[in-house]
């Protein structure tokens, strides 16, 4: 077990999982971070005007 997580902190720190792995991943979670970002804040303009149309809410 010992030799598997050696194994795994050598090619996690080696140059060729940064250059080629690195940037795919980085670029995943930032388009996936606007696209959930867009997702709420379509859900919060929705709460916003029904917030609006009932006098009755409390704000």
């Amino acid at each position: 077990m010992n030799s598997f997580w050696w194994t795994l902190g050598k090619i996690l720190n080696g140059a060729w999982f940064y250059d080629n792995i690195g940037d795919i991943a980085n670029w995943t979670f930032i388009i996936l971070g606007a696209f959930g970002m867009l997702y709420w804040l379509n859900w919060q303009r929705k709460f916003n005007q029904q917030a609006e149309n009932d006098p009755n809410q409390i704000k």
